[in-house]
């Protein structure tokens, strides 16, 4: 469902320089599968997944949903992808319901299939108290159960979830976990990127570890327990994502006054 290949985006900065922020990355996911894209901040995270929706255009390589690939069919790639991004907005003047049917209009769902996911999406994101709600006076776990229900209105068969506990209680990231498995349990391709590593190691089928733009481990919890010698997947992401003391390679902006 999903297919990364060789994907390389590179930025011109004001100094003449470059930035590589993605090098050379390969990857796909399955139907049914969580796959978990992991890296510290700048790993490069972001900037493929903005790729792969074809709001970037790369350098080099491609991202292919469902065989389109996002630089030729843009449009045909959104249609089938549901993101969930820490911070998204919602329209803070309309009410839920106003924003759940203003978005599965935008993608084109008959209104008696929109008025059906609604139903649906109400009942499993326990949103009937605040369909009629306006999105200004939501808390932020609120506001979040709303743009997950957003990000399915429309069916899609491949989620893309960017930080999507950021900022949230323990009920809330509990919300999210039990979407998680529900996307998996209806066969959906999902692509997590987080920083809370315990609950990607419960999630996630595969992981692909990011470091410096380049994808220098993939594999099953299994498989990178054994190349790396390590138990948990946070020693498995320190023991590739650094090299040396973190703190002599961290810039702490520690300077004398």
């Amino acid at each position: 469902m999903i297919a990364v290949h060789d994907l390389t985006k590179v930025f011109e900065l004001p100094n003449g320089r470059e930035l590589r922020a993605v090098d050379g990355v390969s990857f796909r996911v399955a139907a049914g599968e969580v796959y978990g894209l992991l890296g510290p901040n700048g790993a490069g995270k972001t900037t493929t997944l903005r790729m792969l929706l074809g709001l970037l255009t790369p350098t080099a390589g491609y991202a292919a949903i469902a065989d389109f690939r996002s630089r030729e069919h843009p449009d045909e790639v959104k249609r089938r992808v549901g993101l969930v991004a820490a911070g998204t907005g919602l329209y803070q003047h309309l009410t839920v319901r106003e924003v759940l049917l203003f978005f599965a209009d935008l993608y084109d769902v008959p209104p008696s299939a929109a008025q059906a996911q609604l139903t649906r999406l109400t009942g499993l994101l326990g949103l009937a108290p605040l369909l009629d709600r306006h999105c200004a006076g939501l808390s932020t776990g609120q506001k979040q159960r709303v743009n997950l229900a957003r990000a399915l209105i429309h069916s899609p068969p491949i989620m893309l979830l960017d930080e999507p506990t950021l900022g949230l209680d323990v009920l809330g990231t509990q919300v999210i976990i039990e979407f998680i498995e529900l996307l998996k349990a209806e066969g959906k391709s999902v692509i997590l990127c987080t920083h809370h590593l315990e609950e990607a190691e419960r999630l996630c089928d595969r992981f692909g570890l990011l470091h410096q733009g380049r994808l220098v481990a993939e594999g099953t919890l299994a498989e990178l327990r054994t190349r790396s010698g390590c138990q948990s997947l946070r020693e498995i992401f320190l023991r590739w994502s650094t090299s040396g003391p973190l703190l002599a390679q961290a810039d702490l902006g520690l300077h004398p006054g």
